[in-house]
């Protein structure tokens, strides 16, 4: 897999990804700004209720362009074992079930599933816990995460 390509491939989702909460953000803020927003008593709370929706779009779009930002700021290098996984990496990991899964792992902000080169790779930040398990481990290292439903290991099986 290449991961250039795969980076490529997580802009493209991420900027689809902003203009879809864009469009969102308009439609809210013109839900909230309409004239039928207006209350009418002290019991009508529609206006409220788009003012408040349009506030978090707002914010959803704010976080998304800074996702956009940091991941346009990645530049994957090869696997070196001496400094481990990095941001940039290409995770293979084999789960206590013996299945293993493909992981790109990046700045944070980034929780997306891709299907690259006939291949699902779960692409995943560094803020998330399984990211922060994985940065400076190699081949053959084991990974635990302690989770509500409990304790989940796997194992690195190859990096990129």
């Amino acid at each position: 897999m290449d991961k250039k390509r795969l980076l490529a491939d997580v802009l493209r989702q991420l900027q689809d990804d902003l203009d879809q909460a864009q469009h969102a953000a308009l439609v809210a803020h013109e839900a909230a700004t309409h004239e039928e927003s207006i209350a009418e008593n002290k019991y009508d709370t529609l206006g409220l209720e788009a003012a408040y929706l349009a506030s978090g779009q707002a914010r959803r779009v704010d976080e998304l362009r800074q996702t956009l930002i940091t991941w346009g700021q990645l530049q994957p290098r090869a696997f070196v074992p001496e400094r481990g996984i990095e941001l940039g990496a290409l995770v293979q990991l084999l789960d206590e079930q013996g299945t293993p899964r493909w992981l790109f792992l990046g700045p944070p902000g980034a929780s997306i599933r891709l299907n690259h080169d006939g291949v699902l790779v779960q692409v995943l930040g560094s803020g998330a816990p399984l990211g922060r398990a994985l940065l400076g481990k190699g081949p053959g290292d084991e990974v635990e995460l302690s989770l509500p439903s409990g304790l989940q290991r796997c194992e690195v099986l190859e990096v990129r």
